[in-house]
């Protein structure tokens, strides 16, 4: 039987290799730019020690900007978003409490948590990443478009990836 910590790092390894062999070289338009490796982030545990969750986001996003090329976009992006996540989760916890074993799947969680939660954390990360890329607040409208414009379709392929997953535990 895998450990936990070996279903993480195989879901890490396979969405870094969907990421920069696959998503990296597919042109949509400037405007859709699906980021589909922070699924791996928005699945880890979520009573994970904070620390940890920081560190490891920072790991990830450093290994998306080395392939991409993006001097610490990525990172800062990633970094962000695991900083808010103990806000957004508290947002939008179910009554009550969350179970201590409790993973943000569809499974155990709901679509509608799923798209709610995944839909904020993609906001928040999409937002900084292409703020950072654009390095100016000049085309304020053109980079706010395609943060929302990239994030639906980041959010989409978040959600079939785990319809599949889901699909594949049955």
């Amino acid at each position: 039987m895998i450990s936990e910590w070996g279903k993480n790092i195989a879901r890490f390894i396979v969405f870094m290799l969907i990421q920069v062999l696959i998503l990296k070289h597919i042109d949509l338009s400037r405007f859709i730019n699906p980021f589909l490796y922070i699924i791996f982030l928005l699945m880890l545990p979520i009573r994970m020690d904070k620390s940890l969750f920081l560190f490891i986001a920072f790991a990830t996003g450093l290994t998306i900007d080395m392939f991409y090329n993006t001097m610490g976009y990525n990172a800062a992006a990633c970094v962000f978003m695991a900083y808010c996540r103990p806000r957004v989760l508290r947002f939008y916890a179910p009554k009550g409490e969350y179970d201590t074993s409790a993973k943000p799947t569809i499974q155990s969680m709901g679509l509608s948590w799923i798209l709610s939660y995944a839909g904020t954390m993609v906001f928040l990360h999409h937002l900084v990443l292409f703020f950072l890329e654009a390095l100016s607040f000049s085309s304020f409208f053109t980079t706010f478009a395609i943060v929302i414009v990239s994030s639906i379709s980041t959010v989409g392929l978040i959600v079939l990836s785990q319809l599949i997953m889901q699909r594949r535990r049955t």
